[in-house]
């Protein structure tokens, strides 16, 4: 108990002193997380939307892909982003790889199929008549789907708030596509696994604590919103 009582106080200390390092790594993971969770909700909203509103030829087979890609494995998408990316890779010549560019589009293709599932749950549990009764008062199609959107919006958040902790929580899109580079491209899952193996288990301790602080702020913001 001493050694966990010792590395706590150690970890606390690393925090509230604002070591240079610990901060470097957290905002490495949440502008990269950020990011990609942003562009993450341009695509995936629209397309749950569609999905939830519309129907056409291949309605099924889209939404059963899409319920496969939220099980897709990181280090899959890792895998195929490095072969993409490498040097012998078609988009070789753009030098995206060990880069927090090659991260976020990791990550954008990690979380899009998560918020596009979720605002597709919220869009289809949302009453019928909704969209109806805007089309009856003269809205346009689209108008009506943003005024279902805005009757939904705390599952979008939802959506939004699953998608940023599936990404800000991996490692092996951060691990195969950032290289875990010193200052550049280490997040906090990447420098845990790291210093943990080093024997540092104070500094990792440190990172996990303000992993789960994010984790909290970002699900205490969206209870707060829900009780507005």
């Amino acid at each position: 108990m001493s050694f966990l009582y010792d590395s706590f106080q150690l970890a606390m200390k690393l925090i509230f002193s604002f070591d240079g390092e610990v901060l470097t790594t957290v905002w490495t993971s949440l502008y990269t997380s950020s990011i990609a969770i942003l562009l993450a909700s341009l695509i995936g909203i629209p397309v749950g939307l569609s999905l939830g509103t519309c129907r056409f030829r291949g309605q099924r087979i889209l939404i059963t892909l899409l319920n496969t890609l939220m099980a897709l494995p990181t280090v899959v998408i890792g895998l195929l982003l490095f072969g993409i990316l490498s040097r012998q890779g078609p988009l070789g010549h753009l030098s995206l790889l060990f880069t927090p560019v090659a991260m976020i589009l990791g990550q954008v293709i990690l979380a899009t199929p998560i918020v596009a599932n979720y605002v597709h749950a919220a869009v289809a549990g949302a009453d019928n008549r909704i969209m109806a009764t805007a089309l009856t008062l003269g809205a346009s199609r689209r108008q009506a789907a943003l005024q279902l959107l805005q009757e939904v919006r705390f599952g979008v958040m939802a959506a939004v708030i699953a998608g940023f902790g599936r990404v800000i929580a991996e490692v092996g899109v951060a691990m195969m596509l950032g290289g875990n580079i010193r200052g550049t491209t280490r997040t906090m899952t990447t420098a845990i696994a790291l210093e943990t193996s080093k024997g540092e288990f104070a500094f990792g301790l440190s990172l996990g604590l303000v992993l789960m602080a994010v984790a909290l702020f970002v699900n205490l913001g969206l209870n707060f919103f829900q009780q507005r």
